[in-house]
């Protein structure tokens, strides 16, 4: 019996020890670790037809430099306005001395009235001659005398009266007065200066609406448009009339656009391109001639164009890839091929279509990654994409 009893004491140390052990090797396995989701925000692609928006650095220039000349030779009495300033149409430029052209007019006027005087006295010695000569009191070679000495008195008055307009005429050059509304250039000539026909140039006015924009376009940019256009990739507008807006060297919209109006006939030997002008308004002068701006041409239609953040896009060795959410909520890597930029987005030309969720930002490190996502808001997604 004392022998079983050991058997029985025995058989229950021995399962305690084997009980102890399966739940020291349970508590020495470690908890499976399931992933935690990563955050990211997304935006859903949407097609839509796309104003294709294409920069250019363009230069202004005045639509009318009207370079100012004196007209008669004299003494420059004064400058009557600030170099570099907005002048309207009508104001005084410059005034030279007047006096003498003053004298010659007087002078004109006094020449005038002495030919009138005998215009006068020929007439009425015409009016007696001829009841005289009709009488056959005076010979016909009277009358002839008396006819002739009207003419000539007539003639001597229109000839006054033309000196007297080209006196006033000279006067009236010495004020010297913008033709066009628009900005000066500095004075090429000082008060007191004698002005003749060799330094008559006094300053140019450089007229600022409607003003010019000008930009060039290369060849090759011609070649692509047109192969886009054919294979119907962009659209052009049907009344090939081509609108753009401006934008300021520090990017602000400038709120006047306008139309371009001039392409040249053929390229420059020198640069391969072609130059384009545009004709906007500028009625309070903001935009001087020759200031550098950019010209945002958007007149061409993209059909169907898939628009995602750039900060989206990232470039691989093979190329631009883009993070996608696949049909288990978990990170795709897709390549994708890209155009132009539109604002802040990128236009995706392959790799992507309508309805696809394509992930802006979180950090996604490799394919099949379990996701957390949340749309991106409203204001931050590019136009046409949907949550």
């Amino acid at each position: 019996m004392r022998w079983i009893f050991r058997l029985l004491v025995l058989g229950l140390l021995i399962g305690a020890a084997l009980l102890g052990y399966e739940h020291f090797d349970r508590k020495a396995q470690p908890p499976e670790v399931v992933p935690k989701p990563t955050d990211v925000t997304y935006i859903e692609t949407a097609p839509r037809d796309l104003d294709q928006e294409i920069n250019f650095v363009a230069q202004t220039q005045s639509s009318q430099a009207v370079q100012i000349n004196a007209r008669v030779e004299g003494f420059l009495d004064s400058r009557n306005y600030t170099e570099g300033q907005l002048v309207n149409a009508g104001d005084i430029l410059f005034q030279m001395d007047p006096k003498p052209f003053q004298a010659s007019l007087d002078q004109a006027n006094a020449a005038l009235a002495g030919q009138q005087a005998a215009l006068t006295v020929a007439q009425e010695t015409l009016a007696r001659v001829q009841p005289l000569a009709a009488a056959g009191a005076l010979s016909q070679k009277d009358l002839d005398d008396a006819r002739g000495a009207v003419d000539r008195a007539e003639a001597g008055v229109a000839q006054a009266k033309a000196s007297v307009e080209l006196a006033q005429l000279n006067l009236s050059y010495t004020t010297i007065r913008s033709p066009v509304t628009g900005v000066t250039d500095a004075a090429l000539q000082q008060d007191g200066s004698y002005i003749s026909f060799s330094n008559s140039a006094l300053t140019t006015v450089y007229l600022v609406s409607p003003m010019w924009v000008n930009f060039s376009v290369s060849e090759n940019q011609l070649i692509d448009w047109r192969k886009k256009t054919q294979s119907g990739e962009l659209v052009a507008p049907k009344d090939g009339v081509f609108t753009f807006k401006l934008l300021l060297p520090d990017s602000t919209p400038y709120p006047n656009g306008g139309k371009v109006t001039f392409t040249s006939p053929a390229y420059d030997p020198n640069t391969g391109t072609f130059l384009v002008r545009g004709t906007f308004d500028n009625p309070k002068g903001e935009i001087r001639p020759n200031q550098y701006l950019t010209a945002v041409v958007s007149d061409f239609t993209r059909p169907n164009a898939i628009l995602v953040p750039q900060r989206a896009v990232h470039q691989s060795q093979t190329g631009h890839v883009v993070w996608v959410i696949d049909a288990s909520g978990k990170s795709e890597l897709r390549p994708v091929e890209v155009g132009d930029w539109q604002g802040n987005d990128w236009i995706i030309t392959s790799g992507l279509k309508g309805g696809e969720k394509v992930i802006v930002d979180g950090l996604v490190r490799q394919p099949g990654q379990i996701l957390n996502p949340t749309p991106l808001k409203d204001d931050a997604a590019p136009a046409g994409a949907s949550d």
